[in-house]
Parts: C-alpha cells; sequence; structure tokens
C-alpha cells in the first residue's frame, strides 16, 4: 500500500508540473499564434488540446509505473531523465506542428475572405513575392487581398490549381496591400442589418458585437463580408469608411 501511495503522490507531482508547462505552452500559442477567433477557425484548439493532452497523461502515466523508491538514486534520476527527455520530445513535435498550421493571414479573395495557414503556403512561391510578406507572421493573421489577374492565361492556370486544392489567397505571387482592393471590397461588402434579417435567431450575438464597439463606429453603419476558415464559415464585421475589421461573427452568410 505505501509503495502504491509514493507513486501516486509522485505521478500527482509530475503531472503538476506538466499541467504548468502546459499552461505556459497556451500562453503562447492562443496569445500569439491562435488569437480568438482563430483558435475556432482553425482549429487550433482542438490540436493543441490532442497535443498537450497526449503529453500531459503519458509521461505522469510513465511515472506511476516505473517510480520504484527502492531504486537507488542514480536510478531514480536515469529513469526522470528519460522520461523527461520523452516528454520534452513529445512538446517540441507537437507545439511544431501546432506552429506549422498556424493561421498568418487573413486574405480578402475576390468576394470572401479566406484565412491561411503557414502550411498552405508554398516555399518556392513565398520567395517570389513582395519581400515585406516573405516573413509568415507569428503574432496572428495580417491583413492581404488577392490581386487581380494579369492575363487569361494566369487566371486559367490559378483556377486549375484552385480546383487541386491551391485557393488563390494561399499563392503569395497573388498577395497584394489589404486595402489595394477597396473597391473589391465595397462591390461584395453588404450591410450588417441585413445579416440580422436573414439570421434572426443570430441577432442578439449581432448586437452584442456591435455593443462593444465605440459609438462612432456603431453609426458608421458596418457592413458584413463572408469568411472561409480551414472548417467552418464564419463572418467578418467590417468598418466601411477605413475597411478595418470590427470582429467576427460564427455564422456562415454566403
Amino acid at each position: 500500500m505505501k509503495s502504491i501511495q509514493e507513486r501516486l503522490r509522485a505521478s500527482g507531482l509530475h503531472l503538476l508540473l506538466s499541467l504548468l508547462i502546459a499552461a505556459l505552452a497556451a500562453a503562447v500559442v492562443f496569445g500569439l499564434w491562435y488569437p480568438y477567433p482563430y483558435r475556432e477557425i482553425s482549429g487550433g484548439r482542438e490540436l493543441f488540446l490532442l497535443v498537450m493532452g497526449v503529453d500531459v497523461i503519458v509521461g505522469p502515466l510513465i511515472t506511476l509505473v516505473v517510480y520504484n523508491r527502492q531504486k537507488s538514486r542514480r536510478e531514480r534520476r536515469l529513469d526522470f531523465s528519460v522520461i523527461g527527455l520523452l516528454q520534452i520530445a513529445a512538446l517540441s513535435y507537437g507545439l511544431w506542428t501546432v506552429a506549422v498550421a498556424r493561421p498568418v493571414h487573413l486574405v480578402f479573395e475576390l468576394n470572401r475572405f479566406r484565412v491561411v495557414h503557414a502550411i498552405e503556403v508554398d516555399d518556392g512561391l513565398l520567395a517570389q513575392t513582395d519581400p515585406q510578406w516573405r516573413r509568415l507572421p507569428w503574432t496572428g493573421p495580417s491583413l492581404l487581398s488577392v490581386r487581380p489577374f494579369k492575363s487569361p492565361q494566369e487566371e486559367q492556370d490559378a483556377t486549375l490549381a484552385a480546383l487541386s486544392g491551391v485557393s488563390l489567397s494561399s499563392r503569395p505571387d497573388l498577395w497584394q496591400a489589404y486595402l489595394s482592393a477597396k473597391d473589391e471590397l465595397q462591390a461584395s461588402a453588404k450591410p450588417l442589418s441585413e445579416l440580422t434579417k436573414r439570421f434572426p435567431d443570430q441577432a442578439p450575438a449581432i448586437a452584442e458585437l456591435v455593443s462593444r464597439l465605440p459609438t462612432g463606429t456603431q453609426a458608421m453603419g458596418l457592413v458584413y463580408i463572408p469568411l472561409v476558415g480551414r472548417k467552418s464559415f464564419w463572418t467578418v464585421v467590417l468598418d466601411p469608411t477605413s475597411w478595418s475589421v470590427q470582429g467576427f461573427l460564427p455564422i456562415d452568410s454566403f
């Protein structure tokens, strides 16, 4: 009985340490790489919980199995060193997986927004784009837009690539400054009041978002444009004067 209690105590201490490390990792992942609402739009929360769940649970379980007070101090130290190295390796791989899947740009594409993730960006095309966009962000997505096609052949090639799964937004050779698409934004945007009429059950959520904005912004007559995420469709709410993003709604507004 005493041996079991000692194992449980050692495993419990290991679990607390693992949870502390997981909390620090969560602060980085959700504070920098997947700020709201991208943890939902891009599936960052599920991916992180899966990775951390395995890392946090497996380490203490191994400790529960191998811990033995009767072992020499050298043997116990070796056991903990091996377990620690395994956890560090698993944590590093898990965080790398989360990092390469992080959202890097919110791109206006034709008549919608699309979230682009680091893993979707072709490194060869990235080297050909404007130098200011060659470094993919680590602190949440930046705003870009897709430029007009230069020729019918370019449009045909891009369309064929899109049919094979390469979206226009994920192609660095088509990126341009966000506000360069101001005319297209204006043509695609619809009044937010229309969204309330289309989805009356979402009226409270829409009203809550608007209530959090400054009074001057509320009076601008906000507009919306649909958003394509990795696993769901959302809606982007915009100020039609500056075209700055004012918020996001979990509504499929296509």
